[in-house]
């Protein structure tokens, strides 16, 4: 008599399946790491077990009031761990991948309209600061500009940033894909650990994302490159090629035109 093995079989949806449960756990770990939703989870695992023996032990009192408990277990497990799951969500929604099939050809076209003016900007060496608001409002330095309240183009922000345009001091202040204002003053970095040749641009750069979670775009008067400024940091010497993927990892949700005005100081 042969005997023939029992293979499971695997598909290529199962290993992703697999992958893809173990990705959620481990982000739902580093989420609960160091706070009390551990204790809660441990608690919780424990009230499982013991439903598991109360079940094969054939317990009929404890199996009745386990099961009445299963019945509100989904919405308390929502409740209990609704911090941990508003990160989850929040971390997943600013995954940039996620944003690249998000966002719409509205967007997209913005996009394009910013990345077209800095490669014009950087090409003729004009100076350029342009400060995109994201989460934390930016009204006390929009007020200190000229207020616009315009569309966002390509020859508008190469209009503003003319030598000889009189709003071309100062930096434009994106807020919900419109360009409110020009010529805004932002604070400048004492930061000892920038580069001691960076200009005052650069340095209103970072200094507007030491106080604010403000992206911001820097186009060099004097060599043309061009830098990004988020957190505090500030990446030189961008290539304009890859500055629609950091526009997008950054800004894409906030380029919808109906989008809510973000909260004001």
């Amino acid at each position: 008599m042969t005997l023939i093995p029992w293979v499971i079989p695997i598909r290529v949806v199962d290993l992703l399946e697999i992958g893809l449960v173990a990705y959620i756990l481990y982000k739902l770990y580093q989420l609960m790491r160091g706070t009390i939703a551990v204790q809660i989870f441990v608690g919780i695992l424990a009230l499982y077990l013991i439903q598991l023996i109360v079940t094969a032990a054939n317990m009929t009192i404890l199996r009745a009031l386990f099961g009445s408990i299963s019945e509100v277990f989904v919405l308390a497990v929502i409740i209990l761990f609704q911090p941990e799951i508003r990160r989850l969500l929040l971390l997943l929604g600013q995954n940039p991948l996620v944003r690249r099939f998000m966002h719409s050809p509205a967007q997209q076209e913005r996009i394009d309209e910013v990345v077209s003016a800095v490669r014009d900007l950087s090409q003729r060496r004009i100076g350029a600061l342009i400060v995109f608001e994201r989460a934390t409002g930016l009204r006390s330095y929009i007020e200190t500009g000229a207020q616009l309240h315009a569309q966002i183009s390509r020859d508008l922000l190469v209009t503003i940033f003319f030598s000889q345009n009189p709003l071309h001091d100062g930096a434009v202040i994106v807020r919900d894909a419109r360009i409110e204002a020009a010529r805004c003053i932002l604070p400048i970095s004492t930061n000892m650990k920038l580069a001691s040749n960076l200009g005052l641009r650069h340095r209103a750069a970072v200094g507007i994302t030491e106080v604010s979670d403000a992206f911001v775009i820097v186009v060099s008067e004097e060599t043309g490159h061009v830098s990004t400024a988020s957190n505090g940091e500030l990446r030189s010497n961008v290539s304009v090629d890859l500055l629609d993927n950091y526009i997008v990892e950054a800004l894409a949700p906030s380029f919808e035109p109906d989008a809510e005005p973000a909260p004001a100081p």
